[in-house]
């Protein structure tokens, strides 16, 4: 059977998780085609991070190779969308004709500028990443000429900036412009108070679709924090210098003003995308949206293989009569719920009816406050933004990448300056790793100095003192390796070594049982030391023994190591290999750790290998200090002096490539 052709047109939220459920039922069964007119997809809910300058712009751009170029039967093109002829079945671009058998409208939304003049002429809207870029070039701008500005009227029309619309995105924007007006207040030597913010909404409340509640304590918070929320006025014209504003509530006699100002940011409506009116589908009486049916197909259009989902279709709601809301949930429902039935149509099945199901909203003022209300459960502040955080990461995992896992991490938690973050730019600071230099060649000699004795030379000798051989350790802690025999043997021995006057066999002990028995027989040769019992501290103290972090093998450990171990000969067998391989793998800790390679995975194991030691008694307290050092030198010290300079981009390099394959401005199809 011939592969069916689909065409995905749009890679938003819906037009993604579409595409990626398609590709994963239909393997053998379907060509893909992917058309955007940007190579990658926009996380439009970090735009206002990327305008008030928080985050680079590459924190809300997911490239479309780093989420599907490993799916084989996906392909990718950047191009712009002319017509779709449904007779002929034809997606026609402006560089290119593709046939479908089914094809899926997913173009997103677009901003709605209600013919209010002058919008489109001096406003700037946020709904792609170029606008966030222009309003971050025009902040810079305005904030750059007012500081030289000497006429008063004009300088504080500069520094007056409008934020019309009150919904998720202008409440949003004002936020981090809150953040924002301390920085630049101090970076271009201003009174914070000479920044005016305005939130210019024509209703008496903001955030309508918000938890009342909730959305009273927002307006609360931006009170606090000096924003003029300006209800009951709504704009009716845009200049370059001013904006005019009806100001009245309804049924009140309204009268019009003039604010001076140079900035006007629109977030006041979406209407569906204008590229969708070429496909001559039906369109909701609001906002151009095309009309879904249960099935998400278009309606009319039924059974000949026209989709739609995103923020563009119009799945109209029995209960409210009213399409879908346009948030990120109903898009990527709305995409799933159309590729389950494009699978159906393609493998048979039953197909399904859209219905939405939306866990929660949550509403980001700043960097460090918010509001939310997930699955009825009321968030504030810092829990609200942590929600936020770990939505953002979760979608990073269900994408399977972990590129965009970790810079999610070190854009908005690690890299921020400006203690602009969740954590109040308490885990943000960029340090200069040289300075752990020093420490990580101490540390990979403290394990080089322990390793090399157990190689080549005695065991007891080591750096850290105390270290036995495993196989000494599991006799003198777990017991089952050793008769009453030995037992004897071993005291005899001991006292023959005190009498000598080698009493090193009592520093060497690791735990309480083994100590008692060296001074036992050394007693009964007439010897005897004096406070003699283990130090329990991190410090060590000449003429006192350190004591062991536990007191022998925990029980559950020995259980476990019966398992293995459960004779003598075998026991034998099996602690010199732990004790050959262990002293390899210390080795490999301390050159990687000496000549700076791999230092992050080295320091990682250090800390493990600690905690396996103090816990199974073969550590004394002393040596905890390896797991604080173990953790400081995965921050990167094997970039300064040291092989990971050069290693770990190539590494990134030459792995990312082969995972996502090469990244590029424009895709063109396989």
């Amino acid at each position: 059977m011939a592969k069916k052709k689909i065409v995905v047109l749009g890679a938003g939220f819906a037009g993604v998780s579409a595409t990626r459920q398609l590709s994963k039922a239909l393997k053998n069964d379907a060509e893909i085609t992917l058309i955007d007119r940007h190579s990658y997809q926009t996380s439009m809910t970090q735009l206002h991070e990327v305008a008030a300058g928080r985050v680079p712009f590459t924190n809300a751009q997911y490239d479309l190779q780093k989420l599907l170029g490993k799916r084989k039967n996906v392909s990718l093109v950047t191009d712009s969308i002319v017509k779709v002829d449904k007779e002929a079945k034809k997606v026609i671009t402006e560089h290119g004709v593709y046939d479908y058998d089914f094809v899926l409208f997913s173009m997103g939304g677009e901003p709605n500028d209600f013919g209010v003049p002058g919008v489109k002429e001096f406003g700037y809207t946020l709904w792609s990443l170029e606008d966030a870029m222009k309003i971050k070039r025009q902040l810079e701008r305005m904030v750059q000429l007012a500081s030289v500005e000497t006429n008063d009227e004009k300088r504080k029309a500069m520094l007056t900036f409008n934020i019309a619309g009150s919904g998720f995105t202008g409440i949003e924007m004002v936020g981090e412009m809150i953040d924002w007006r301390k920085k630049v207040a101090r970076d271009w030597k201003l009174d914070e108070s000479e920044i005016t913010l305005n939130v210019v909404e024509m209703m008496p409340t903001i955030l309508n679709t918000l938890d009342r509640k909730q959305a009273d304590k927002a307006l609360a918070y931006l009170r606090k924090k000096n924003v003029n929320v300006l209800l009951n006025h709504g704009i009716t014209g845009v200049a370059e210098d001013h904006i005019v504003v009806s100001v009245g509530a309804r049924g009140e006699e309204h009268v019009e003003k003039q604010i001076p100002s140079y900035t006007l940011i629109w977030t006041t409506g979406v209407q569906g995308n204008t590229d969708a009116q070429a496909s001559e589908l039906t369109e909701t009486e609001r906002g151009h949206r095309l009309l879904a049916n249960d099935y998400m197909e278009a309606v009319g259009h039924e059974g000949k293989g026209i989709y739609v989902a995103g923020d563009v279709s119009g799945h109209m709601d029995p209960k409210s009569g009213r399409p879908q809301p346009q948030i990120v949930e109903a898009a990527e429902q709305t995409g799933h719920t159309a590729a389950h039935n494009i699978i159906a149509e393609i493998k048979g099945g039953e197909k399904t009816k859209f219905e939405g199901k939306y866990k929660g909203t949550m509403v980001s003022i700043g960097s460090q406050w918010g509001v939310a209300q997930v699955m009825g459960v009321r968030l504030t502040g810092f829990w609200a933004m942590l929600m936020k955080n770990i939505t953002y990461l979760i979608y990073t995992l269900q994408l399977c990448s972990g590129y965009y896992f970790f810079t999610y991490l070190k854009n908005e938690i690690f890299n921020t300056e400006d203690e602009r973050n969740l954590f109040r730019g308490h885990t943000s600071r960029r340090g200069n790793v040289l300075w752990l230099f020093p420490l990580r060649i101490f540390f990979g000699l403290a394990w080089l100095l322990d390793a090399l004795p157990k190689l080549f030379g005695n065991a007891s000798q080591s750096w850290m003192g105390s270290t036995l051989k495993i196989s000494t350790f599991l006799k003198d802690n777990g017991g089952w390796l050793q008769t009453p025999a030995e037992l004897k043997a071993a005291a005899g021995h001991a006292a023959a070594d005190a009498a000598s006057g080698a009493s090193t066999a009592v520093h060497a002990s690791t735990s309480d049982v083994t100590v008692q028995q060296a001074l036992a027989a050394l007693a009964k040769h007439g010897v005897t030391i004096t406070d003699i019992n283990p130090a329990k501290g991190i410090t060590y103290e000449y003429g006192t023994v350190p004591a062991a972090m536990t007191n022998g093998v925990p029980h559950w450990m020995q259980s476990m190591m019966k398992v293995f171990m459960p004779n003598t000969e075998t026991g034998y067998n099996t602690a010199l290999f732990l004790q050959k391989f262990m002293s390899v793998v210390e080795l490999g800790l301390a050159l990687c750790l000496l000549f700076g390679a791999f230092t992050f995975i080295a320091s990682a194991g250090t800390a493990i290998l600690t905690v396996m030691f103090a816990t199974t008694g073969m550590l004394t307290w002393v040596s905890l200090w390896y797991i604080p050092v173990a953790i400081a030198l995965m921050a990167g010290s094997g970039r300064a002096l040291g092989l990971d300079k050069w290693l770990q981009p190539w590494l990134q390099k030459v792995l990312g490539k082969a995972w996502y394959g090469t990244s590029r401005s424009i895709y063109k199809g396989k």
